[in-house]
């Protein structure tokens, strides 16, 4: 049972420092359901392997024999009589209470940190910024906004941004938000994470160009991320690497979400290049 708690833990900690792109991979709310189901599992095969005597927490005959039936204290009963039975209950309290801490350790740093961190006046004006890059890919204003509350896109949608095809609103999830902020505002770039957001980001503007076959906007987000990405304070090498990147990352989507993958036309040439003339893909 300590393997598993120090275990949850190191993972949570793992996560709120975003080791290895782990915020991406694994979404938070999974291990403390593991870990709970765990110790719920653990409480009832303890329970089950007491003898049903030591399941039964009233006074024994013994007791009454020896201190009669007048109404004792707890710390009155003998020690003898009670830890059996009160082992399995503490040992699932100790672990709901590492559960819940550690719970309370995230909501802490999540409501004082990444995109909820950030100054309300510079979440309006990255947002802002946001709109006018997707505008540009989109041929005509339309609005980008992050999803605080996670009503439309995050973990229980399993999906980084969602748009209307052909409507001017998108959303995207926080944690991308902040990556792009990151970027914006600080010359920040983390590689992989960066690399998606600016992925996804254009991704939704070809949504909201019209575009609806997943794989085919991701061929033209990849692309258009390149000229994206330098807008956004990146070189030119840079953006076109980290969207290369995730042009691979694509491929071994095959098998998860096979409808994002791009077609066989997504390639230098191909009828799904952007810019013919150009030998350079993405």
């Amino acid at each position: 049972m300590l393997w598993a708690r120090v275990a949850l833990a190191a993972f949570v900690f793992a996560w709120l420092f975003d080791v290895s792109g782990l915020r991406w991979v694994v979404p938070l709310w999974l291990p403390f359901l593991v870990a709970l189901g765990l110790e719920i599992t653990w409480f009832v095969d303890a329970w089950r392997a007491l003898p049903a005597e030591e399941r039964d927490r009233a006074p024994q005959l013994v007791d009454l024999e020896r201190y009669g039936e007048r109404e004792l204290e707890d710390d009155e009963w003998p020690v003898q009589d009670v830890p059996a039975a009160a082992r399995p209950i503490r040992r699932l309290l100790v672990g709901a209470g590492v559960v819940a801490a550690l719970a309370a350790v995230v909501w802490l740093v999540e409501k004082n940190s990444g995109w909820n961190g950030v100054d309300p006046d510079e979440r309006e004006a990255a947002v802002a910024r946001f709109s006018d890059e997707a505008s540009q890919i989109v041929g005509r204003r339309v609005e980008i906004r992050c999803d605080e509350r996670g009503r439309f896109v995050g973990v229980v949608q399993d999906a980084d941004g969602v748009a209307e095809v052909g409507g001017r609103l998108a959303y995207l999830t926080p944690s991308r938000c902040y990556d792009l902020f990151r970027l914006v505002h600080d010359a920040h770039s983390s590689s992989g994470r960066t690399g998606r957001a600016i992925a996804v980001l254009a991704h939704e503007s070809w949504h909201l160009r019209g575009v609806a076959d997943e794989g085919v906007t991701e061929c033209y987000a990849f692309q258009s991320g390149v000229a994206l990405g330098r807008r956004l304070g990146l070189d030119e090498a840079t953006a076109r690497r980290l969207m290369r990147e995730q042009l691979v990352e694509n491929a071994q989507r095959a098998r998860d979400a096979p409808q994002y993958v791009v077609p066989s036309e997504c390639r230098d040439g191909g009828q799904l290049d952007l810019d013919q003339r150009s030998s350079e893909f993405p």
